[in-house]
């Protein structure tokens, strides 16, 4: 593990510290009219995506966490386990449900993800910010109910449910915010 100060922190470096693995949200170094600098950091947890305000001396020296990161292919669940394929040198690999998070709501057979290992370990999955899905069941839209605004439940193909307004029919595609879970809009018609 390299050891780096915290004079040398930078936006998106993962640091291994005792609460866990962290990525570096934002940081501020602060040298007051008195007393020593520091630095000021707020850190997000990279599994449980926790955020945490830590205040460190200027120049300590934290442990850095090497992420490697693999784009892979997602071939198909066979029960909790999400089969993964490398794309760079085609190798499968098996990933339990759990440890992809709420990314496995988002993903469909075929759909690619840039999945970040560390240590041999998935600590995270980067997905794009928004997919199509195809809307597995709902209840159908009804001629002239069309209240401005209303929303009805959506179970979507990966099995997540979303709202949606009353004019999206089962077998409509809709599109997906990653990071939220909302619906933005119905593709195509």
């Amino acid at each position: 593990m390299a050891a780096v100060s915290t004079n040398d922190l930078k936006n998106g470096m993962t640091l291994n510290i005792p609460e866990g693995l962290f990525s570096v949200v934002e940081f501020q170094h602060v040298k007051p009219g008195k007393g020593g600098a520091f630095v000021r950091t707020k850190l997000k947890n990279v599994r449980t995506g926790s955020v945490i305000d830590r205040t460190y001396r200027a120049d300590e020296k934290l442990d850095q966490a090497i992420i490697d990161k693999r784009e892979m292919q997602f071939l198909y669940s066979d029960g909790g386990a999400y089969v993964f394929m490398d794309n760079s040198d085609y190798e499968q690999m098996t990933a339990e449900r759990a440890s992809l998070g709420s990314a496995a709501n988002f993903l469909k057979e075929g759909d690619s993800a840039l999945l970040q290992f560390y240590e041999g370990e998935i600590v995270g999955v980067d997905l794009p910010a928004a997919v199509e899905l195809t809307v597995a069941q709902t209840e159908p839209g009804v001629q002239g109910d069309r209240v401005s605004g209303a929303r009805k439940p959506a179970t979507l193909e990966t099995g997540l449910t979303v709202q949606v307004p009353l004019f999206v029919n089962p077998g409509d595609k809709v599109k997906v915010d990653t990071r939220s879970g909302e619906y933005l809009t119905r593709v195509g018609s």
